[in-house]
């Protein structure tokens, strides 16, 4: 590493969204495994809510929060060297149906402090110093955590357009621009988030996207489905959850209407709106359910072209298409919509914005794929790895005035 692409030996506190023992792939515990070879991390779980204490007592994960609230488990627990996971002992009110700004915002404050309580003692446990805030798109339990713990630096980490989402629309419209504006920096996985962060704060970063993709790499070339293997080439697939405020059926069902020869292969769990779409009326769509994700790759390998049919909205623009990298690891030629965030693909990937466009995409994707075109898109999947964005992120921290982050 160079050294504007690295920071080491310093003390870094993770909080966000989702809890360590989830036991699924996220970007944040992503970056902290890459942020614990050089410095030491503390990675704190969301304190547990009445709501959920309520609704789900019985629930192991719940049970373990409460063992350590009572003083029967300790909550900090060590992971791997260098890497700490912390089972906040606080209870925090589930406030969100509060309407009233003022209200909301003095029981805010009171669960963020008691949050902030846990979080230094194990901090002070752990003989953490001038530490490294990293909030990971926690609008609300973590809005007051600058104040409370006085971080050396804080950073905010934006990965989604949260506040296009119900539970965070209301109060997250307010406060998430207070929060990129008062945070020291910020840090974002594709330019349409960067730029967002930007209106509120001029030190905001686009640091792409890490993506874990061995998985796929070693599998090109691995043997059909046997439930595919009925079905006529071409075939143009989608790998992913079959969600109607994320794709649009019309779309895939203009394109299969107007490819009739083609065989169109969606595999993945569906939403009520596509169980009861006009696509299931279709010969030449095929719907092949929920997989193991360990199963996908051999399905994306049996594709011709892979599909990325996203709807343009607020829950989708912003957000990094990890799917895209996916398909790439794997040679294949991609058809997908057109959106800001698509644009560091674009000379490796068919765009459209319209389905009278992707018909034309699909033709030109099958007779344009060849050997080299398969080895540059493989090549570009490779380049967009976890060490690679988090050396973005150090990039970032190193622009700040040393005084600040010493």
């Amino acid at each position: 590493m160079q050294s504007n692409d690295l920071i080491e030996n310093r003390d870094i506190v993770i909080v966000g969204q989702q809890p360590w023992d989830e036991g699924i792939g996220s970007n944040c515990r992503n970056i902290a495994l890459e942020f614990s070879k050089h410095n030491r991390v503390l990675y704190v779980n969301g304190a547990l809510n009445r709501f959920t204490l309520i609704r789900d007592k019985n629930e192991p994960r719940v049970k373990k929060r409460l063992a350590v609230i009572n003083g029967n488990e300790k909550g900090l627990v060590p992971i791997q060297p260098n890497l700490w996971n912390l089972y906040p002992s606080c209870i925090v009110e589930s406030i969100n149906r509060i309407k009233a700004a003022p209200v909301y915002n003095l029981l805010n404050k009171r669960n963020n402090r008691l949050y902030a309580q846990s979080i230094r003692q194990a901090v002070d446990e752990l003989g953490f110093r001038n530490i490294i805030l990293f909030n990971d798109n926690d609008i609300f339990g973590s809005f007051y955590l600058k104040e409370f713990l006085q971080p050396a630096l804080s950073i905010y980490y934006s990965r989604d357009y949260m506040i296009a989402d119900g539970y965070w629309k209301f109060h997250g419209e307010r406060l998430e621009p207070l929060l990129i504006a008062k945070s020291d920096l910020c840090v974002a996985n594709s330019s349409y988030l960067a730029n967002y962060c930007r209106k509120y704060n001029p030190m905001s970063f686009n640091v792409g996207q890490g993506c874990d993709l061995s998985m796929f790499t070693t599998q090109r070339g691995s043997s059909m489905p046997a439930d595919m293997q009925g079905i006529q080439h071409p075939i143009i697939g989608y790998v992913g959850v079959l969600q109607t405020n994320r794709l649009d059926i019309e779309l895939i069902a203009y394109v299969a209407e107007h490819k009739p020869a083609m065989s169109f292969v969606l595999v993945g769990p569906e939403d009520d709106d596509f169980r009861n779409s006009r696509l299931h009326s279709l010969e030449n769509v095929h719907f092949l359910g929920s997989k193991p994700p360990d199963a996908l790759p051999a399905y994306i390998n049996a594709f011709d072209v892979c599909l990325n049919p996203q709807l343009v909205n607020q829950v989708t623009i912003g957000n990094y298409p990890r799917k895209i990298d996916e398909y790439l690891a794997m040679g294949k030629p991609v058809v997908a919509t057109s959106t800001e965030a698509m644009s560091i693909f674009a000379d490796h990937n068919y765009l459209g914005s319209s389905k009278e466009k992707y018909v034309s995409l699909i033709d030109k994707a099958i007779a344009e794929d060849c050997e080299e075109l398969q080895k540059k898109r493989v090549e570009l999947a490779a380049s967009h790895t976890w060490e690679n964005s988090v050396k973005e992120i150090y990039k970032a921290v190193n622009t700040m005035d040393a005084t600040t982050v010493c």
